[in-house]
């Protein structure tokens, strides 16, 4: 039993089936969309939207969207975190470094009580999420504190806090979209973010009175709500946007992954691709900084859907930035994000 490491850190991100068939699909979206924080509604109907619309048909369609990006090392975003966890070691030799998934192996029970076992005596816990919304960060928060509390001996355990606007995290993205924009040369870039429903915008908002209820509700966040995910994303689209020297005639913020037919955060990315092929962009590059490795939600989502729905609209080139993965600049700056 390895003893000579004192603390643990846990790069947890939000999983992937075990592989790109139906069968293992369906076990991976049951496991995900039966937390209450993903789908954050009543649980007889959550039970009967799971079981009556979603189960039944989105499998198949999921898993066929796993196999356009499957790679012979399996999931693209079980590799890029392996990647990235292996990177950081030289970096913080003194630690021992686990990646985790909220859903599906490795799980983030096996991978604490495996930390436990080696004796660490702090675990340093980092939801690779920039920025914070209950359905990612809060859920996986839950599911440690949940099996910590069922420990014998509970260990010692520190959050890393969200970072969408720490200066490391937003240089690295510089420092990766920088060349590919360069040489691309795009005549407007989104920056598209993971959607989330607006009850869940509402729900953060301690005070009711603020969040969505203006236009520029997002200007005042820090003081009037630092839980807000839409603030959060539009403080990394602005730190980025800086360092690249982007003018803000040639970008926009946009919402990606809708699910269901509640209202979600707008203007949605699908159709803001669409919409800027129409007025008569030709080269459009998208930037993901909702993610910090290149998974189904970019690779797929943008890189295959939103690219063929551009083209198809009279768009001519089209460029999906890659996203952090394993690239020196990130590590480093997480390495300095750890240490500090």
């Amino acid at each position: 039993m390895d003893t000579s490491k004192r603390i643990g850190l846990m790069l947890i991100n939000t999983g992937s089936p075990s592989a790109p068939r139906t069968a293992e699909t369906r076990v991976y979206l049951r496991q995900f969309l039966s937390d209450p924080r993903v789908i954050d509604i009543a649980p007889w109907a959550r039970w009967l939207l799971l079981n009556l619309v979603i189960l039944p048909f989105r499998p198949t369609k999921s898993a066929h969207a796993y196999q356009q990006i499957w790679t012979e090392r399996g999931s693209p975003l079980i590799a890029n975190s392996r990647d990235f966890a292996e990177a950081l070691k030289p970096r913080l030799d003194d630690v021992a470094i686990e990646i985790a998934m909220a859903y599906g192996e490795p799980s983030i029970g096996a991978v604490l009580r495996s930390l436990v076992e080696r004796r660490v005596e702090r675990i340093v816990v980092a939801p690779m999420f920039p920025q914070y919304a209950s359905a990612t960060f809060g859920s996986l928060l839950e599911g440690v504190y949940k099996t910590a509390a069922e420990l014998p001996n509970v260990p010692a355990i520190t959050v890393v806090r969200p970072f969408y606007d720490d200066p490391g995290f937003l240089d690295a993205w510089a420092e990766v979209a920088r060349p590919e924009l360069e040489e691309f040369k795009p005549d407007f870039v989104l920056m598209s973010y993971h959607g989330l429903p607006e009850r869940q915008i509402h729900k953060s908002d301690p005070t009711g009175q603020h969040c969505l209820k203006k236009t520029d509700c997002c200007d005042r966040f820090k003081e009037a709500n630092p839980w807000c995910y839409r603030a959060q994303c539009l403080e990394t689209t602005k730190g980025i946007a800086a360092r690249l020297g982007l003018q803000p005639e040639r970008f926009r913020v946009t919402f990606q992954s809708k699910l269901g037919r509640d209202p979600w955060l707008t203007p949605a990315t699908d159709q803001e691709v669409v919409a800027s092929a129409k007025r008569g962009v030709k080269r459009l590059a998208i930037v993901s900084p909702a993610f910090v490795a290149d998974c189904l939600e970019t690779l797929e989502e943008l890189g295959m859907r939103a690219k063929e729905d551009f083209l198809a609209r009279g768009g001519e080139a089209f460029r999906l930035v890659s996203s952090l993965n394993a690239h020196p600049a990130w590590v480093d700056a997480f390495a300095g994000l750890i240490g500090r």
